[in-house]
């Protein structure tokens, strides 16, 4: 299988403020405009980055948009996220805002980066960070998730009719302490009910934010499997974490055995073939941003690379007899635990 392309968040690249670092760690990019940020993540990365992804209207918009991709020279401009949720003025929310009149304009807004995203031959992500609550008895909840649904039908039609794919990204907290879109299933529950609303579903996909799953103890390569057979799986997001905060680490940096699981169940969809890509989600608090995504693709391609030793025939074998012992040992031979080194083990204890 020919390697499937890759893409880079160019959130990576600012400052990675924290609230306890509200200035952020990279205080020397804070005065930097986009198209100088674009420029430095394509000098520094090269060849090794096939497109970049933004968000709308914050990284890249209609004024900035030429500038951008010139800046991009041969890499594309891959995927355009939605944005408000950095924005005050959505504090309590953008298509559930309590004001009738910012949620229209905030379907107005998601509806221009479409349109943005079909001029530039890109993808639409949906992350709706925002879109929830922080307390009990905080919201209603039947109304909150009707308009919510009505926002994203309204959004996938528009898309529809410009032929854009776009991508919806679940997540179970923050900004919102309580995302009303917070796991897998409620991410098909909204397909669906976008589905039931006469509303073309054909393009409408799932971003897989790996750290999002992990964080809820969902398990990446099962759901990969899963998606896959409904035609779902639209993207991923590369990363890994401790598991109980959105990290945005390295890749393979824990998690390694699922990440593994993960590129096997990749591989057996074909993913990739249909231009879908794996695009690094990262935030290097205080590393060098460079650096660590290098890092990161470096450290993909080697797991996926071990994936591709897996003796799959034997793999299947073991999983089909859910024989957990012979399915180790197919994936722990092609990471170098085989027969010379068993025998090594082995000789190492015999009694002289």
């Amino acid at each position: 299988m020919d390697r499937v392309k890759n893409s880079v968040g160019i959130w990576a690249f600012g400052p990675n403020a924290t609230r306890f670092m509200p200035s952020g760690y990279h205080q020397e990019v804070t005065e930097e405009d986009m198209p100088s940020k674009v420029r430095r993540a394509v000098d520094g990365l090269g060849d090794l980055v096939d497109g970049y992804e933004f968000h709308y209207p914050g990284e890249v918009n209609e004024e900035n948009v030429d500038k951008v991709r010139k800046a991009l020279g041969q890499c594309d401009l891959y995927a355009i996220a939605l944005g408000l949720f950095s924005d005050p003025k959505y504090s309590l929310g953008s298509f559930i805002n309590p004001d009738k009149e910012i949620r229209k304009e905030s379907v107005e807004i998601a509806k221009r980066g479409v349109s943005l995203a079909a001029d530039v031959g890109a993808k639409f992500i949906i992350w709706p960070g925002g879109e929830g609550y922080n307390y009990s008895f905080q919201v209603l909840y039947n109304e909150v998730w009707e308009q919510f649904i009505s926002a994203i039908a309204e959004i996938v039609a528009w898309a529809n009719g410009l032929g854009v794919v776009v991508l919806l990204e679940h997540k179970n907290s923050e900004p919102a302490m309580r995302i009303l879109m917070r796991d897998i299933g409620m991410t098909l529950y909204v397909i669906n009910k976008v589905r039931e609303q006469g509303v073309s579903t054909d393009n409408l996909k799932v971003n897989m934010d790996w750290q999002h799953l992990i964080m809820n103890g969902e398990p990446l390569a099962e759901y990969a499997a899963l998606l896959a057979r409904e035609n779902l799986l639209g993207h991923q997001h590369g990363n890994s974490g401790w598991g109980n905060f959105d990290d945005d680490n390295m890749v393979g940096a824990s998690y390694f055995m699922q990440t593994l699981d993960l590129a096997i169940e990749l591989r057996r969809a074909g993913y990739g073939q249909n231009g879908e890509r794996v695009g690094f989600d990262l935030f290097p608090y205080t590393e060098d941003q460079i650096e660590a995504i290098k890092r990161s693709i470096y450290q993909w391609e080697f797991i996926d690379s071990v994936a591709a030793k897996i003796d799959d025939r034997t793999l299947r074998q073991a999983q089909a007899e859910h024989d957990a012992v012979a399915a180790y040992k197919a994936v722990y031979k092609a990471l170098g635990l085989d027969d010379k080194f068993i025998q090594g083990v082995q000789a190492s204890r015999r009694r002289k």
